[in-house]
């Protein structure tokens, strides 16, 4: 009896905790997703908005894969000294507030820094620029591709790598040719994890960059000055946007199985 008043309790959270995650993104995206869409063929402001999230998305992703597979790699393949150090700090972006990311991005890459007045002197300017919009989210984005693609190398037999070290293959043909494409599956879905996550970025952006706006911008904007009914189109917008991500990474989901299937 008591089992069972258990699993009815339990399963009576779950149920909760499942309406409380998706009910807010549901009443959003039903009440506001259509007059959305629909005004991204009249607002010239939205639709500048969502082209500059999503290329700076682009850009912060590209960046973040380049830097960040070889940093997985060492961390799953190797181990040394100051390991575990390396390790905490590619972690603090996700564990301190956003806006609080913006303000020490601000601090270096200020005006008024080193780094600021650097890049000015190179015709490249930071603060209220597209550069800080990358920036922000490369910053607050990229220690979730980092550990994605970290357990993607982890995965992948190093026996593999060693069979091909036999037959002749350097450590860096080794890796592109065997280590490479067995991961490329996770550090796909590591990516698009990534852009998703800066896509949805407000708090280190809107300190560094308010204009030009990305789409989280424009809803906090809207709000403020207009009142929630014009932030709720924008909003929703957002919501239908990351979708996106959520359907590539199902449907890498889907093919992974299939493969294991067939094999």
């Amino acid at each position: 009896m008591q089992r069972a008043m258990a699993t009815v309790l339990a399963a009576l959270l779950a149920s909760l905790l499942l309406l409380f995650l998706a009910a807010p993104i549901v009443e959003l995206i039903a009440r506001a997703g259509g007059t959305g869409i629909a005004r991204l063929g009249s607002d010239k402001e939205l639709r500048a908005a969502l082209t500059m999230t999503t290329l700076c998305a682009l850009v912060a992703t590209a960046l973040g894969v380049l830097g960040g597979t070889p940093l997985a790699w060492l961390l799953s393949r190797r181990r040394f000294r100051g390991r575990a150090i390396l390790s905490a700090v590619l972690d603090l972006p996700l564990l301190i507030p956003h806006p609080v990311a913006g303000i020490a991005l601000l601090l270096v890459f200020g005006r008024d820094s080193a780094a600021g007045q650097a890049a000015i002197a190179f015709g490249l300017r930071v603060v209220g620029t597209p550069v800080g919009i990358v920036l922000a989210m490369l910053f607050v984005s990229a220690s979730l591709f980092i550990s994605g693609a970290r357990e993607a190398f982890a995965r992948v037999d190093r026996r593999y790598e060693a069979v091909a070290r036999t037959l002749g293959d350097s450590a860096w043909r080794a890796f592109r040719r065997v280590t490479l494409p067995l991961a490329a599956r996770g550090i796909l879905a590591s990516a698009i994890v990534m852009w998703a996550r800066a896509v949805s970025e407000f708090g280190a952006i809107v300190i560094l960059t308010y204009n030009p706006k990305t789409a989280s911008v424009l809803s906090y904007d809207r709000f403020t000055a207009f009142g929630l009914p014009d932030a709720l189109p924008v909003a929703a917008v957002l919501a239908l946007l990351a979708l996106i991500p959520l359907t590539l990474l199902r449907a890498l989901r889907v093919d992974g199985a299939a493969a294991v299937e067939r094999a």
